[in-house]
């Protein structure tokens, strides 16, 4: 499994990861940047890979910096579109104020080809990820995990050092709290996650050292 951040990496905005197998090529998240010029710019230029190659997109969740670039690029290539939990409805059908509110371009509403429900699971070629539905950061935010990679996409659920916000529509502190603790550490102390912005860690080192959900 090959991973390109397309954004994210020391970025507040734009989560978008290319990942490649010997079989399939696919995004996790496909966001817009947010900010002046520079942003804008960034937002319409062409993608930085040959788009006609992905296979699917996934979804953690549905904010703007998530998916606010999906709907485009689904419709222009007719790719299936595979979560979030249905719970982001709500954030998905707001992703045009979503836009405006946040200063974005404009961002289209689309429909998943697949809704996501924890315990589901996605085949990667002859690797499977297993979904878990983690709400607390949105109702409708799901995880994706390889046990056999020991991976993780988490989105927005836990950075390196820190937790999701919880201060916007639908999100709950407590709800996150349970998510992290009774839905990520079983994972495994070794499982590296890729969070939806900033440094990768492990489940462990956050485990032991998260000031927001860690032990100590």
């Amino acid at each position: 499994m090959r991973l390109t951040f397309i954004g994210a990496a020391q970025e507040v905005t734009g989560s978008c990861f290319l990942v490649e197998t010997d079989y399939v090529r696919f995004l996790v998240d496909c966001g817009m940047f947010q900010g002046g010029r520079e942003a804008r710019e960034r937002n319409l230029k062409d993608w930085p890979f040959d788009p006609r190659q992905i296979h699917f997109v996934l979804l953690t969740h549905a904010h703007i910096d998530h998916a606010g670039g999906t709907a485009e690029l689904a419709e222009r290539l007719g790719l299936p579109i595979i979560g979030p939990h249905p719970g982001d409805q709500y954030w998905i059908d707001g992703l045009p104020q979503q836009s405006q509110m946040f200063g974005f371009p404009p961002a289209g509403h689309f429909t998943p080809t697949r809704w996501l429900a924890d315990g589901d699971t996605v085949q990667i070629g002859h690797c499977t990820l297993n979904v878990r539905h983690c709400p607390g950061h949105t109702p409708g935010h799901v995880v994706f995990h390889s046990p056999e990679a020991k991976r993780a996409f988490v989105g927005d659920v836990l950075f390196a050092g820190s937790i999701g916000r919880t201060d916007f529509p639908g999100g709950n502190h407590a709800e996150l709290i349970s998510s992290i603790r009774e839905r990520l550490w079983p994972m495994g102390d070794d499982t590296v996650f890729i969070p939806g912005h900033g440094p990768e860690s492990t489940f462990g080192e956050e485990r032991r050292f998260n000031p927001y959900v860690g032990q100590r």
